[in-house]
């Protein structure tokens, strides 16, 4: 519209094709677009990063780890296939998205769901109580199913012409990859992933770890990705799978931590981490265990071992 203010608009930009699509949509009508990614111990900003810069987009990364686990412990609204509490995790950034919203001053908010696409978290239902929810009002704007939703302020104010407006739903992306050719975009990731909380193995992981720890932070969770987990008498014995996943143990390796090594044979080494009682002989004695059974190397010679505290 000739004459109106410049509308900003902050869009959540995971760097997934959706929220890419989103994020250029509203740089290709005309609003003024600013991305916003959030990190977490289960996943990253990197695609975002990546997205952002090919866009040429500014882009806000926020670390809301500790508020985020507190939420993944006990999730209001329960869990999808694994420990991942996507409704949540998704009303969680959009509130804190428009805190962002307020102290900056910018118009809406912007997402890249798609009605339909994602059973759980996407149904109208879902898309509704997030709206409910969320404090926006009518500033949550989703702008690749805008037809088919409720009207927001967007549309409400003409700041983008609803002959412009999408209708996209359901879970096929041919839409999608249609609007990404014409709008020449080529960079995004395959759909799915990201998120470590949707992985059964690591969210079993996760489980035993919030048994034996309550406030666990990064360096806890990066480990949970290498070895063979074991709890053993109040602490974790970590097991590794290969060379280069054992250097990765040892990297996050940290003070008090022990570790156990076969001497002269190669073979798996154990980090051994205390979570509540002391380390003592009998963590030795597993961990020695362990290492014997997953080698490949072990005769029927008696086996020597090394130990060091890091």
């Amino acid at each position: 519209m000739a004459g109106r203010k410049e509308i900003k608009a902050l869009v959540l930009l995971s760097g997934g094709l959706d929220s890419i699509l989103a994020a250029k949509f509203l740089m290709e009508n005309g609003i003024l677009t600013h991305g916003l990614v959030f990190t977490s111990f289960f996943f990253n900003a990197e695609a975002a990063k990546k997205a952002a810069e090919k866009m040429n987009l500014p882009l806000k990364v926020v670390d809301f780890s500790i508020d985020h686990l507190q939420m993944v412990k006990n999730p209001n609204y329960g869990y999808g296939t694994a420990l991942n509490p996507c409704i949540d995790c998704h009303l969680m950034m959009i509130r804190k998205a428009g805190e962002i919203m307020r102290q900056e001053g910018y118009d809406f908010i912007a997402t890249g769901e798609v009605l339909g696409e994602r059973p759980m978290s996407q149904n109208k239902k879902s898309l509704d109580l997030i709206d409910r929810e969320s404090g926006l009002e009518n500033r949550l704007f989703r702008p690749l199913s805008a037809k088919l939703l409720s009207e927001t302020i967007v549309q409400k104010e003409r700041w983008i012409d609803s002959e412009n407006l999408l209708g996209i739903s359901g879970r096929s992306r041919k839409e999608q990859l249609s609007l990404a050719k014409r709008y020449g975009i080529e960079y995004f990731p395959n759909p799915g992933g990201g998120c470590l909380l949707t992985e059964k193995l690591y969210a079993k992981k996760i489980k035993a770890l919030l048994g034996l720890c309550s406030a666990p932070n990064k360096n806890d969770f990066d480990l949970l990705r290498f070895g063979r987990h074991f709890v053993y008498n109040s602490a974790k014995i970590i097991i590794s799978r290969s060379q280069t996943d054992g250097e990765k143990i040892l990297q996050l390796g940290k003070a008090g931590d022990l570790l156990v090594e076969m001497m002269d044979i190669p073979g798996p080494l154990a980090l051994i981490r205390k979570y509540a009682k002391t380390l003592d002989q009998n963590h030795i004695i597993e961990a020695q265990r362990l290492i014997m059974y997953y080698s490949n190397k072990v005769g029927k010679n008696p086996i020597s071992f090394c130990y060091e505290y890091l």
